[in-house]
C-alpha cells in the first residue's frame, strides 16, 4: 500500500492541534496541555471499553487505562518529523502525535473510511506522514524496525528521533535484546521506553526476571534508568532529555516507566489472579489525581481543571458518530493492497485453483 495515497485520501484527516509539546510557551501552557491530552486519552479509552460491552468492536481491546502518563509524557514534546512505534496498549499515542479520534475510532470499528480500511485490528495500524509506526502481534517486533527507521532518518540528513515502546515482557524476547544491540552499535536515534505495568498477561514481574529491567538496557551501552511512569511531567522531562540526546547524535536511552495496568490484560480478562488490595492501592497513584493535586497547588483553579473538557466529550462523540455512520469494507477490498502492482502483480492467484474460486477476481 502506498501511504502517503493512502493518507491523503481519507477523511479524517491529522489532528493539527496536538503536536502541543514543542508550541508550550510556559510552565503554565506545559501543565495545562499535559492534562488535557490525559484526560483526552481516558476519556477516549472509556468510551472504547464501553463500545466494546456494546458489542460494537470487532477485535480485542486492550485499554491502557493507568498507564496515560507515559503515552502522553512521552509523546506530548515530540516534533512532528520524530517517530513513535506504539505496541498494543498504546492507543493514547496515536491520538497525541496527531492521528484524529475519526480515524483511530474507525480503525477500532473496522471501517471502511479507517487507514487500514477494515482489515485489521486497530493495534496494527499506523501513519507514516506523522511518524507512526505501526506494530505486528509479535510483542517486541516494532523494535529492529524502530532502529532502521532511526538509522534511516539519520541516513538522510534528518535529525529525526523515534520512541519506541515495549512492555517490560518484552525484555526477554530476541526481538528486545537484537535491536538495542544493533542500536548500541550504531548509537541510533532511539529513546526506547519501557511500560513495566507489573504483569505480563498474569505473570508478574518477580517471575519475569532476576534483575531490573532497565538493567538490560546497560548491556548496550546505553544510559539506562527507572522512573515513576504515573508522574507525567518526570516521564516528559525524563523523554525529553533523552531524546535531545538521541538528537545530538550520542545514541539511544533506555528509560522504564514503572507504572500499574489498572484493568485486564485486554477487556476479556477478568484478572482474577490480582488482589484487590494492591489495585486498589495503585488506583490511589492515578496520573491525573497527581497531576490535578500538583496544578491546584500551583495557581489552578477548580474551574480550570475540568474532569474532562466538554471540548474533549464532544471531540469523542464526533469520532464514534462519525466511525458509526461509515461503511463497512465490502467482501473485495480484502485482497485490495496485498501485492505491489507495479511490480506485475495485479490480482491474488491461488496455489490451489482447484479448490479455491473467486467468481469477480476471474479465478
Amino acid at each position: 500500500m502506498d501511504v502517503k495515497t493512502n493518507a491523503s485520501r481519507r477523511k479524517g484527516g491529522a489532528d493539527e492541534r496536538v503536536s502541543g509539546g514543542e508550541a508550550a510557551q510556559s510552565r503554565r501552557e506545559l501543565l495545562a496541555g499535559l492534562y488535557y491530552q490525559l484526560w483526552r486519552v481516558r476519556h477516549f479509552e472509556d468510551s472504547v471499553a464501553r463500545l466494546n460491552k456494546q458489542g460494537k468492536i470487532l477485535g480485542g481491546v486492550y485499554s491502557g487505562r493507568g498507564q496515560e502518563a507515559i503515552v502522553v509524557g512521552t509523546v506530548f514534546g515530540l516534533r512532528r518529523d520524530d517517530m513513535i512505534a506504539p505496541v498494543h496498549r498504546d492507543i493514547g499515542a496515536f491520538l497525541v502525535k496527531g492521528m484524529s479520534a475519526r480515524l483511530v475510532m474507525a480503525q477500532i470499528m473496522a471501517r471502511e473510511s479507517a487507514p487500514s480500511r477494515g482489515k485489521d485490528s486497530w493495534t496494527h495500524t499506523g501513519d507514516i506522514e506523522i511518524g507512526i509506526i505501526g506494530s505486528t502481534s509479535m510483542l517486541a517486533s516494532s523494535m529492529p524496525i524502530a532502529v532502521g527507521a532511526g538509522l534511516a532518518a539519520r541516513m538522510q540528513g534528518m535529525d529525526s528521533v523515534v520512541v519506541s515502546f515495549f512492555g517490560e515482557g518484552s525484555t526477554a524476547r530476541g526481538d528486545f535484546h537484537e535491536a538495542l544491540n544493533f542500536a548500541g552499535i550504531h548509537k541510533a536515534p532511539c529513546v526506547w521506553v519501557c511500560e513495566n505495568n507489573q504483569y505480563a498477561y498474569s505473570t508478574p514481574t518477580h517471575l519475569e526476571s532476576p534483575v531490573p529491567f532497565y538493567k538490560r538496557g546497560e548491556a548496550y551501552g546505553m544510559p539506562s534508568l527507572a522512573i515513576d511512569g504515573n508522574d507525567v511531567l518526570t516521564v516528559y522531562e525524563t523523554t525529553m532529555q533523552a531524546v535531545e540526546r538521541a538528537r545530538r547524535g550520542e545514541g539511544g536511552t533506555v528509560i522504564e516507566c514503572v507504572t500499574y495496568r489498572m484493568e485486564g490484560h485486554s477487556e476479556a480478562d477478568q484478572a482474577t489472579y490480582r488482589d484487590r488490595a494492591e489495585v486498589e492501592e495503585w488506583r490511589k497513584k492515578d496520573p491525573i489525581l497527581r497531576l490535578r493535586s500538583h496544578m491546584l497547588a500551583n495557581g489552578f483553579t477548580e474551574e480550570e481543571l475540568p474532569e474532562p473538557a466538554p471540548s474533549i466529550i464532544d471531540e469523542v462523540r464526533d469520532a464514534i458518530d462519525w466511525a458509526t455512520r461509515s461503511p463497512l469494507p465490502d467482501g473485495r477490498q480484502a485482497v485490495e493492497d496485498i501485492y505491489d502492482e507495479s511490480a506485475g502483480v495485479t490480482h491474488w492467484a491461488s496455489p490451489y485453483p482447484n479448490y479455491v474460486r473467486i467468481p469477480w477476481l476471474g479465478r
